[in-house]
């Protein structure tokens, strides 16, 4: 009975319950199909490499067997690495040079019209102050974080409820942030928490999403409050690592807790500080999902993923300016990476 009644106050609920059903089990089936798989090729591959070893006539069998087993594990990765990853780049960078249907080939014009687009030039600024704002502010805040809450004995509670948002995916952030923003209209009531607290103090509710400049950096506080658990995990590790000796030493000699933090722990953290900041810089210029669902890249808000995007699927589809436009990421993601392998060796070098 109360299923007929459920049935009949919402007509879809059997059909949605259907296809939830339906697609939980196509989860479990492709789990299923993929451990059976990867299962099958290794315990296959391993018996076919022992054969073949067996009968072969070499009398450094041993040696030749351990040469070839690790490119059993490797090979795969290898080959999908390179069909998702390598092949995609000479593509992209093949379909920059044709024009939008990729049916003649055009030469530069494509990087020549980017270079001269005043759309382009508000993007490049936007993810300027992206790449500059959100790394430089999620490590500094991660690292007061990480700072202070090994000070507290509620700081276990503290480092949990602030790396909680690195569980939530940027679009439900986005929802989520879009409630924190929202603006309802001159005289109606803000359910917005920015507003409402404006208007509380007897100011006038904006639409903050509207008013350039400052639109990009309430987008940016976004991906800070996602980011900064991940900078107050790695450098929290870093802090735990400075030897005590040295503290101590320092205490010693009458240094104060500002000169015994930026004098002997800062400059000791300062590679992992270096590669935290490195890394959210990589994530920034790729940041795509935030500024899709919060304003579409309205008011002044653009960033080259969403450009990218826009020229590539929308509208009648430019896949030569959109290509041009994701070869200007791939180059601008290359020397913060290249940077931080640079450290990584150099570090791996002096241990």
């Amino acid at each position: 009975m109360a299923g007929a009644i459920l049935e009949a106050a919402h007509p879809h609920f059997t059909t949605l319950e259907t296809n939830m059903t339906e697609q939980i089990y196509s989860a479990l089936l492709a789990i299923l199909i993929g451990v059976t798989a990867v299962v099958v090729y290794f315990w296959g591959s391993n018996w076919i490499l022992d054969t073949l070893i067996s009968r072969s006539k070499r009398d450094n069998k041993e040696v030749l067997r351990e040469k070839i087993r690790p490119w059993l594990f490797a090979g795969p990765a290898i080959f999908f690495l390179t069909l998702y990853l390598v092949y995609p780049v000479f593509e992209t960078l093949w379909l920059s040079f044709h024009n939008a249907d990729s049916s003649a080939f055009v030469g530069f014009a494509n990087y020549e019209w980017l270079f001269a687009d005043s759309e382009f030039h508000q993007t490049l600024k936007n993810n300027l102050l992206w790449l500059i704002i959100v790394p430089t502010l999620s490590t500094v805040l991660g690292l007061a974080v990480a700072v202070l809450a090994d000070r507290s004995k509620y700081g276990t509670f503290a480092k949990s409820i602030v790396f909680m948002p690195m569980a939530i995916s940027f679009v439900g952030a986005s929802v989520i942030w879009k409630f924190v923003y929202h603006y309802n209209g001159e005289g109606d009531i803000q359910i917005g928490i920015l507003n409402a607290i404006v208007v509380a103090f007897g100011g006038e509710p904006q639409f903050w999403l509207s008013i350039t400049t400052w639109n990009s950096v309430l987008l940016m506080l976004i991906l800070v409050w996602i980011q900064t658990g991940f900078a107050m995990v790695i450098l929290g590790a870093a802090l735990r690592g400075v030897p005590e000796e040295t503290l101590e030493a320092a205490i010693i000699d009458g240094a104060s807790r500002r000169q015994l933090f930026f004098r002997i722990t800062l400059p000791q953290i300062m590679p992992t500080v270096i590669v935290v900041w490195t890394t959210i810089a990589i994530l920034v210029l790729k940041v795509f999902d935030i500024v899709l669902a919060m304003t579409n890249g309205q008011w002044e808000t653009q960033v080259l993923a969403n450009l990218m995007y826009d020229w590539m699927f929308r509208g009648a589809g430019d896949f030569g300016r959109g290509s041009a436009i994701a070869i200007i990421i791939m180059i601008s993601v290359i020397p913060i990476m290249a940077w931080n392998i640079y450290r990584f060796r150099k570090d791996e070098a002096g241990r």
